[in-house]
């Protein structure tokens, strides 16, 4: 029984293991002297995966400061950022045809289930402007999709994955800082 128990823990280490490892930015991911290093062969293939230019959770410098939602609209991310100014989560959207101009807005609603100005059935909406009688927010479609909306239509919905909305509805709840960025 002893050695069944050992074996379970020594397997759930691994899966651990591997899982952290999948998950770490690609800056940490390389330097550790573990991980064999990649065949010439290897090395030669095209990359499935974009190497980015930073490191995803680096929050933009001129963001502000404290316990904010950072949105960077050129990069088309945003980040969930903890009151000591480090990122807890990061993620890509969909912009809306009507953005907000940079500058620092609060969360003034949420809605739980709604269906989008587009005809979307959209979850977990948190809104933080107007532009020109378009109210702005984050949202998620029920559906899972990410499409981008008709770039004619005055939408302003920034549609994120299902995960990325759970976790946008948990951290900015009303009053919270969202802070746009070019």
């Amino acid at each position: 029984m002893v050695a069944g128990l050992t074996a379970a823990a020594v397997v759930a280490v691994g899966v651990l293991a591997y899982q952290a490892s999948a998950n770490a930015p690609d800056s940490v991911a390389s330097s550790s002297s573990a991980t064999p290093k990649a065949s010439a062969s290897a090395s030669a293939q095209p990359s499935a995966k974009p190497k980015p230019t930073q490191d995803a959770l680096a929050v933009p410098v001129a963001s502000g400061t404290g316990e904010r939602v950072v949105y960077a609209l050129k990069d088309r991310r945003v980040w969930l950022v903890e009151e000591s100014g480090k990122a807890i989560r990061t993620f890509t959207v969909m912009p809306s045809p009507v953005s907000p101009p940079p500058g620092a807005y609060r969360v003034s609603s949420r809605s739980g289930t709604v269906q989008g100005s587009d005809g979307v059935p959209i979850e977990h909406v948190v809104r933080f402007a107007n532009v020109n009688d378009v109210a702005v927010g984050f949202s998620a479609a029920q559906d899972g999709s990410m499409e981008a909306p008709d770039p004619t239509s005055k939408t302003g919905g920034v549609r994120m994955k299902r995960a990325d909305g759970n976790a946008m509805w948990s951290f900015a709840t009303v009053g919270a800082k969202v802070v746009v960025v070019p």
